[in-house]
């Protein structure tokens, strides 16, 4: 549905592209820096110490091989409600307010459908700081990344492009799943090493 916000579809909405994507990148930098904050806070009921660290270490190795195996389809993915942003928004709300009430709920991550357990990793990592102010720092960038690519939509001008787009992102579906793979191999090896460290120091 995103797909929406290109300059082709503001236009025929007679929206402004540009104000729909600010606010679009302004409101899921918001909602990524309250999840952000909340699970910071939440972190610090977490328990200290060199034991907690070494069961939080093994957690998140746990949570990044198993996010790992769902996406390179050895575990099935997680349930998760289907649950979309209201087209209607685009219909009935100026450019500025759909944009901003998308990406809020872009930016909170799990008020939408969860496509990618690696949702679940990031959260977990946010909470283990236990700290509200580098929880909503981390929920900023967290917010922000997950509303970047609507700018590969700028040239989106006419049908043609519009078309193009999509199998461009078709054809970079792959790419973007095996990088994810990636940073979940790379979390569980740095999580291996804090472990290895806890258990030689």
């Amino acid at each position: 549905m995103l797909s929406s916000i290109t300059p082709l579809g503001e236009r025929g909405r007679a929206s402004r592209w540009p104000v729909t994507v600010t606010a679009h990148l302004l409101g899921s930098a918001a909602g990524g820096t309250a999840a952000g904050l909340v699970l910071g806070t939440l972190g610090l009921l977490l328990p200290g110490g060199s034991a907690a660290a070494t069961a939080a270490a093994a957690a998140v190795v746990a949570l990044a091989l198993w996010a790992l195996a769902v996406e390179t389809g050895r575990l099935p993915a997680p349930p998760t409600w289907h649950r979309q942003v209201d087209e209607d928004w685009l219909h009935r709300y100026r450019g500025w307010v759909y944009g901003a009430g998308y990406g809020v709920q872009l930016g909170l991550g799990v008020v939408t459908i969860v496509t990618s357990p690696v949702l679940y990793v990031a959260f977990a990592l946010v909470a283990l700081t236990g700290d509200p102010a580098r929880g909503a720092a981390l929920g900023l960038l967290f917010g922000l990344a997950r509303a970047l690519p609507v700018l590969a939509a700028r040239r989106v001008t006419t049908p043609a492009r519009l078309v193009g787009a999509h199998r461009a992102l078709e054809r970079l579906a792959p790419t973007g799943r095996a990088v994810t793979a990636l940073a979940c191999a790379a979390t569980a090896a740095a999580g291996g090493l804090l472990l290895v460290a806890g258990a030689t120091g």
